[in-house]
């Protein structure tokens, strides 16, 4: 399935998303409702490969989803505490219970979660049993559309102007062709400008060909684009590469973490070669 067509079925809601959101429920990340019957058939499924997995290459599908997660969480609070965030939209949000999590330990944030129409509904039923905040809602993007009510444009209109604002992004990028994606970056960089602090935060899993991993990352390649019907190209050959990228694309300060770095920092799962996710924190 091409990225157009994948944006264009708004009903399916792929199989990797129902995965993530039981892998946080099981690791205690989120409430019961979060998790569904297919993530936890996938789960299941998946339970044997991962487990070669951590035999053969010292960490696993898990791994890298949890360091990205815990990664992320801590670089969202970093900014909330410290720099004075009150306004975060998370694009293809999924079943992430970030939002929920968030806007139920800081309640003055505004917290914008998006996506495609098939996973709004899902994602409304599930707020719909919780105890959420009246500024924590869940809207229509498909972040490929330049105007109209389901743009990026639109989510930026239900924003104040004046207050601190954060994007967040999380297991998307690597679903788009870089030029695709790339267009998306520029977009978002052009729209942070226009609050007194605009910070993108995101995933990206790089081209990293000499990691003594790499034969398994092309394996895990392999199983998305099964899982998805799609593809799932990787990004950039280094940090340095993804640095320049997003200079180049608009964001002034850019921050390449690698989860590795940081594991006497923030409490994540250790892999025993280094870590092939990295984490992105640009600010235009």
């Amino acid at each position: 399935m091409t990225e157009q067509n994948r944006t264009n079925d708004t009903s399916r809601i792929s199989i990797s998303a129902h995965y993530t959101g039981y892998v946080w429920y099981h690791h205690q990340l989120s409430a019961d409702e979060f998790a569904t019957s297919a993530g936890r058939w996938a789960y299941r499924i998946l339970t044997p490969i991962n487990a070669i997995l951590k035999r053969l290459a010292g960490a696993n599908i898990d791994t890298f989803l949890l360091q990205r997660h815990l990664v992320i969480d801590h670089q969202v609070e970093q900014l909330i505490t410290q720099h004075g965030v009150t306004q975060i939209i998370e694009l293809a949000a999924g079943l992430s219970p970030r939002g929920y999590r968030f806007s139920q330990k800081y309640p003055q944030l505004t917290y914008i979660e998006t996506d495609l129409p098939g996973m709004v509904e899902r994602k409304q039923q599930v707020l719909a049993s919780l105890p959420v905040t009246d500024t924590h809602r869940v809207v229509r993007c498909n972040i490929l559309q330049q105007e109209g009510e389901e743009s990026l444009a639109a989510v930026f209109k239900q924003l104040d102007p004046l207050q601190p604002t954060l994007v967040i992004s999380e297991g998307l990028v690597n679903y788009f062709e870089l030029p695709i994606i790339r267009s998306v970056w520029q977009r978002l960089a052009k729209h942070l400008q226009n609050f007194p602090v605009g910070v993108y935060v995101t995933d990206l899993y790089p081209d990293l060909q000499e990691h003594p991993s790499y034969r398994y990352v092309q394996w895990a390649q392999k199983l998305v684009g099964f899982f998805t019907r799609g593809q799932w190209p990787l990004h950039y050959r280094s940090d340095t590469d993804i640095e320049q990228g997003f200079q180049q694309d608009g964001f002034a300060h850019v921050t390449v973490l690698n989860p590795s770095q940081l594991y006497d920092s923030v409490n994540i799962p250790h892999s025993k070669t280094p870590s092939l996710v990295r984490i992105i924190c640009a600010q235009r």
